[in-house]
């Protein structure tokens, strides 16, 4: 495989989902998935309807998902290439997180503003 590119689609019920596209030499693309610097089962490659199209399933083991950050990287096995990667983030590092943060403000937010509202219906 070469000039091998990954676009992301979808991580949902614990499978990440993408598409690769490129030229196919042989069988199609190696394409490996490393965790902690290791590499993961669970990568399955299925030809798309059109040429030189492929899509890609990883499914996350749950021995994966712990406390902390978890980042997975998609690898041409050919030119150990990274070609993309995914992020899985739980537990106590996601309190420090900006998107967690965003969320928290939003909720206070709401909050404040339902104790504005009945406030100024109970002075009227």
């Amino acid at each position: 495989m070469s000039n091998v590119s990954l676009a992301k689609i979808r991580l949902q019920g614990g499978v990440w989902e993408g598409r690769l596209t490129g030229e196919a030499t042989g069988t199609g693309p190696d394409i490996k998935v490393l965790h902690l610097d290791q590499p993961m089962d669970g990568a399955e490659i299925s030809e798309a309807a059109e040429p030189g199209v492929w899509d890609l399933k990883v499914t996350v083991p749950a021995a994966a998902i712990s406390e902390g950050v978890q980042t997975f990287l998609i690898v041409d096995g050919n030119s150990e290439t990274v070609l993309g990667e995914f992020t899985i983030i739980a537990g106590e590092a996601a309190v420090d997180d900006l998107r967690a943060e965003v969320d928290l403000l939003r909720a206070e937010l709401d909050m404040l503003k339902r104790a504005f509202r009945r406030h100024c219906l109970e002075t009227t």
